[in-house]
């Protein structure tokens, strides 16, 4: 019996996303043209993906790239025993800077530069454009 299990996310942009996992510091390969990595998991289990997240010496999280978006996969029960964060946790954290980050690329192509950004306490936040004429 499989320990995998697959999220969907609404996250499209895999050079951003790549931008993301570096950010937080997480370590991945890249599958090659027309290939794909291996994912482990439980017991040496393995499940296919185009990116795999090493989480631990043991668990990886893989990225499924597909045209609604990507799915994340891996063993969450592995994970969170191994690397001490949930699926939850995960998801929220890289969806979080995915989003930052696909505003600040937004705003830039618009023309503003980033004067300050700023995270607040209760985790929500804040950034300054400027725009010069």
């Amino acid at each position: 019996m499989s320990h995998f299990t697959t999220v969907q996310t609404e996250i499209k942009d895999i050079t951003v996303l790549k931008k993301v996992l570096k950010d937080l510091g997480f370590q991945f390969t890249e599958a090659k043209a027309n290939e794909k990595v291996f994912v482990r998991g439980y017991a040496r289990q393995r499940a296919q993906a185009d990116i795999a997240i090493h989480i631990s010496k043991s668990y990886d999280i893989g990225v499924v790239i597909t045209e609604k978006g990507v799915k994340f996969i891996a063993d969450w029960w592995g994970v969170e025993t191994t690397r001490g964060i949930t699926e939850q946790e995960f998801l929220k954290l890289v969806v979080r800077r995915y989003a930052l980050e696909k505003v600040k690329q937004e705003v830039v192509k618009k023309g503003y530069t980033i004067a300050l950004e700023e995270e607040k306490q209760d985790q929500t936040i804040h950034i300054k454009l400027r725009k010069f004429a």
